[in-house]
Formats: structure tokens, C-alpha cells, sequence
């Protein structure tokens, strides 16, 4: 059944004041979680000599964060649900995630750095699908497509892909890449005294009246048999595969392919997040204006122009930035098809359990899997071969999105 409001049934809601304080820090808190996650990317080509990776290690070590962050993402939202709590698991979450990246610091081997990044994707995984279940509960569904556009890609976008690898890149010269991920975990911590300081625990019926309301348990595989939740599960796995790929193995194919200067690849990453930013109002905006459905199409062939563009790159480097600026668009709608269009689809009840299966699936099969093939891919290969993985990501994506039904408020009223 499609829901044309995420919060049907409940009574008045926050102050817009409220919802905007609410979605602004939400931002800030994904913001710091993906400074975190990016950290070692963007640091590869410090890390990647020091401890001897090869690429399939560095693929490992990207899929190992995915996996655990996707476990985490299934538990986490149902257990949300369950308990009718959105703000402790987030606050705990939050300050877990800060101490994995101390310890990612002061990793001597393979083995610990990979026990870290396990470490930091349990920690992490919970945060977005509580999150934008926060979210559809307390925002007006008119603009529930920006603001959980805004909740899950400026943030993330503007601190985790533009400022982390400018920034970590030159501490990384200054100090060492170890001192990098000490600065790393420290927003986290600030972050989680602004969660208790200025989020409210919303006001959730009791699991027993619950239960009632909802009648029999709601499982993920009741989940699957929506054919928007199908296809916007098959969306996360392929595109949180271009996207994890382009991640770990981008920096390194400008490093060691184009041979850029570290400063310039610092910055040619840090384009992408750029790119995201913007689009976490522009493409969320434009999704409320026309409707998701061809916004979510457009976007994977507008994103095949990315690794197309740096394969056969020729000329000077600073063509590659506005390459990387327009081919990074297909980040906008991540939050359409991890939380927008599911929490559209089935009753609000159900958000967190549903978006958990939206980003767990992504990252678990996506994020996990991607990587890992892409390491072995560019061992027998060279990193070209990730490059071309994310060509064919995007096409298929792009494809699929085509069988999915609008869900837009706008739209659905229009017709």
C-alpha cells in the first residue's frame, strides 16, 4: 500500500523550528559519521606503503566496514522499532564510532586495521536508517524528499567527501596519516552532546498498543513482495557498489595511473563531495517537483560519465573536475532509494525495519561484495578494472529504476 504521508495517524507535530534543528543536526551527526568512513580512503596512499596492502586487502578492508555496517543496519532498525526509541541508540552510536576511529590509528598491521573498520561499521551502520526514521515521523511529508536528502547527503557530502579528504590529506603530510584519525574521532563526540542536548525522544505508543495497531509482525520479507522496496533494495546493492568502489580504488588509479600529485587528488575527491552537497537539496528538491521515478533514472547514466571520463582522461587535470563534479549526481538519490521512496511505500510503523533492509541490503551485498571484486579485479588487471565494475553498476541501475511506481506527494495528487 503506498502512503502518501510517512506519519499518518499522528497528531500535531513538532514546530518547523523544531524539524529544522532536528534535520540540521541529524546532517551534521551523518556528516561526521562519513568523515569517519572515508577516512582511510582518502589516506590509502599514505596507509597503502607502510603496512605493504595489496589492492585485494584494500578492497577486504573496505568490505569488512560495508558488512558489519549492514548487520548493523538490519539490527538497529528493527530494534528501533521495537523499542519505540530513536534517540539513545543514535547517541550511543554515535560515540562508539568516534573511539573505532582512535583505534584505527594506531593500527600496526593488516589484521588490526581490519579488526577496526568491523569495529566502526557496527558502530556506524544504525545511525541513517534511525535516523530518517526520525525524520518521516517529525518532518511534514510535503518536504520529507528534502529533508531526508539534506539528512543523509549535505552532511555526509560536505564533511565526509569534501572536507575529509582536503583536510586529512594535509594533516596526513603535516603529522602522519596516525594523527589523522586521531582528529577524525574527535567530532563524534561533540556531535553526541548535541543529540541529548537538543533532540526529543518522540512519542511512541507502547509496544503492546503497538502491536494492536499494527496487527502480525511486519518481516523484511513482507517487505520484498512491495515492488518499489525490490527495486529499491536492488538500487542500494548496485549503486553502494559504484559508490564504495569508486571510494577505495579512485584515489589510488589518480595516484598511481594518472599520477596527480596527492594535494590534487586530495581535491579532485573532495569535487565529489562538492557535488553531493548540492545535489542533497537539488536533486532531492527536484524529486518533490517532478517525482522520483525519473530522477532516479536519470541519474546512473548521467554517473557512467565518471569512470568513463577518468579511463580516458588525456588532457589537462583540471578538466577532471568538472568530470567528477556532474558524474558524482547519482549520490542525490541515495536517500530516495534507502529512505524517501520505502518510507513512502509502506506504513510509517514500519519505517526503521524497512529502511534498515534498504541500506543493510546496499551495504551488505553492495558494499561488501563490490569492493572485494573490485580488489581482486584490479590484482589480476589494474585499476582500471574497478573503473569499468562501476560503468556496468550504473547502467544496470539505471535500467532498473525504471520499473519503479512514483510515489511523490506531488505527483500522486496530479494524477
Amino acid at each position: 500500500m503506498l502512503m502518501t504521508s510517512a506519519a499518518a495517524g499522528r497528531g500535531a507535530r513538532n514546530s518547523t523550528r523544531y524539524q529544522i534543528v532536528l534535520v540540521a543536526l541529524l546532517s551534521l551527526n551523518f556528516g561526521i559519521v562519513f568523515f569517519d568512513r572515508n577516512s582511510l580512503n582518502f589516506l590509502m596512499p599514505f596507509v597503502q606503503p607502510e603496512l605493504h596492502l595489496t589492492n585485494t586487502q584494500i578492497g577486504n578492508l573496505a568490505s569488512a566496514l560495508s558488512f558489519t555496517w549492514a548487520i548493523a543496519a538490519f539490527a538497529m532498525g528493527g530494534l528501533s522499532d521495537a523499542l519505540g526509541k530513536r534517540k539513545l541508540p543514535l547517541v550511543v552510536a554515535t560515540l562508539l564510532f568516534s573511539v573505532c576511529s582512535f583505534i584505527t590509528g594506531i593500527a600496526g598491521t593488516f589484521g588490526m586495521l581490519l579488526a577496526a573498520r568491523l569495529l566502526m561499521g557496527v558502530a556506524e551502520g544504525g545511525v541513517m536508517p534511525i535516523s530518517h526514521a526520525l525524520v518521516a515521523e517529525e518532518v511534514d511529508p510535503k518536504r520529507r524528499g528534502l529533508a531526508q536528502g539534506i539528512a543523509q547527503n549535505f552532511g555526509s557530502n560536505l564533511l565526509g567527501s569534501f572536507v575529509a579528504p582536503v583536510l586529512l590529506v594535509l594533516v596526513a603530510k603535516a603529522f602522519g596519516w596516525r594523527h589523522a584519525f586521531y582528529l577524525a574521532g574527535l567530532p563524534g563526540i561533540f556531535s553526541a552532546l548535541l543529540l541529548i542536548w537538543l533532540i526529543k525522544e518522540p512519542a511512541m505508543a507502547p509496544k503492546k498498543a503497538r502491536e494492536k495497531v499494527v496487527g502480525p509482525r511486519y518481516t523484511m520479507w513482507d517487505a520484498l513482495k512491495e515492488r518499489n522496496i525490490l527495486i529499491c533494495v536492488l538500487l542500494a546493492i548496485l549503486l553502494v557498489g559504484y559508490l564504495v568502489t569508486c571510494w577505495a580504488f579512485m584515489p589510488l588509479y589518480l595516484d598511481q595511473v594518472l599520477h596527480v600529485s596527492k594535494e590534487t587528488n586530495g581535491w579532485l575527491m573532495g569535487t565529489l563531495g562538492i557535488s553531493a552537497t548540492i545535489g542533497s537539496f537539488a536533486v532531492a528538491d527536484l524529486s518533490d517537483r517532478i517525482g522520483r521515478r525519473p530522477v532516479m533514472i536519470a541519474a546512473p547514466f548521467i554517473s557512467i560519465l565518471l569512470p568513463l571520463g577518468a579511463l580516458y582522461f588525456g588532457g589537462t587535470v583540471w578538466l577532471l573536475f568538472p568530470i567528477f563534479f556532474i558524474g558524482w549526481c547519482v549520490n542525490g538519490i541515495f536517500p530516495l532509494f534507502m529512505a524517501t521512496v520505502p518510507s513512502e511505500t509502506v506504513d510509517a510503523r514500519h519505517a526503521a525495519t524497512v529502511l534498515g533492509l534498504c541500506m543493510g541490503a546496499g551495504e551488505i551485498l553492495g558494499g561488501a561484495g563490490g569492493p572485494t571484486i573490485a580488489g581482486m579485479a584490479a590484482d589480476s588487471f589494474g585499476l582500471i578494472a574497478p573503473l569499468w565494475i562501476m560503468v556496468g553498476l550504473a547502467a544496470v541501475s539505471g535500467f532498473i529504476a525504471m520499473g519503479l511506481r512514483e510515489t511523490a506527494p506531488s505527483q500522486i495528487r496530479a494524477g
